[in-house]
């Protein structure tokens, strides 16, 4: 298949990076969001990695995450929601992957990519907020 021909897909593609990304985010937070035990349990994962105000910064990083994938798949504010997760993951990764493996840390590093991406590309066509 020629390169221009592979062009026409672009849009797609992006929406099929928003949706596998964005559910990915949904589902890794949907447990703290209907159980306050699991908030206490990342919460105190929080504290064990020394991290100020933990169950603050537990509830800001899950509601966060969350919001970010509903963003990401309906396609409304990505860009936004693609800079709050670069921040939320720069700050896992330095306040909890510096010197673990990379298999451990690569979850992280793969949502930052891709949250570094959609903030630049933006949502596409196929969006709720649509850009062209």
């Amino acid at each position: 298949m020629k390169t221009r021909a592979l062009k026409s897909y672009t849009d797609l593609a992006v929406l099929l990076i928003r949706l596998a990304f964005g559910f990915r985010l949904i589902y890794g937070t949907i447990d703290n969001i209907l159980s306050y035990d699991r908030m206490l349990e990342f919460s105190d994962f929080l504290t064990s990695h020394g991290f100020p105000f933990p169950i603050v910064s537990a509830f800001i990083s899950v509601i966060f995450q969350f919001a970010a994938g509903i963003s990401w798949v309906i396609g409304y504010k990505v860009r936004w929601m693609s800079g709050f997760m670069i921040i939320n993951f720069i700050i896992a990764i330095l306040g909890v992957h510096i010197g673990d493996t990379y298999l451990n840390t690569a979850p992280a590093i793969h949502l930052l990519v891709v949250s570094i991406f959609l903030l630049i590309h933006g949502p596409g066509k196929y969006a709720v907020e649509r850009e062209v």
